[in-house]
């Protein structure tokens, strides 16, 4: 394992960097507990002359959590359920996935629960 690979598990593991999720793929399947880095940055989109602003989901997940992730798997965090969109990205170090997400609606399933099942 690499220096860079060490450190982005520590960075991974702090709870105040990153947050439990579970990840299916294609959801179908097991479910798998992995920790993932949320952002929720603002987009511009342009429709027709008009620019407008939208809210965004954007998930850094270690590609040794998820080594197959396409469009269309799913993430569940806090509760709600994502779906990746379009295809993902990795950093240049080939450690970390970049995906957008769009929502795919709520589940019952509380944090608490996410955190009990990944343990």
């Amino acid at each position: 394992m690499s220096a860079f690979a060490d450190a982005l598990g520590v960075l991974f593991a702090d709870p105040n960097l990153s947050t439990p999720a579970l990840y299916q793929q294609s959801g179908i399947g097991v479910e798998r507990g992995v920790r993932v880095m949320r952002r929720n940055p603002d987009r511009m989109v342009e429709f027709g002359a008009a620019r407008l602003v939208s809210d965004s989901v954007v998930l850094d997940v270690r590609v040794s959590d998820c080594p197959e992730l396409a469009a269309n798997d799913r993430f569940e965090i806090g509760g709600e359920i994502f779906v990746v969109q379009g295809a993902p990205r990795r950093d240049r170090e080939r450690l970390v996935w970049t995906v957008e997400l769009l929502p795919g609606g709520r589940t019952r399933m509380p944090t608490s629960s996410i955190e009990a099942r990944m343990s």
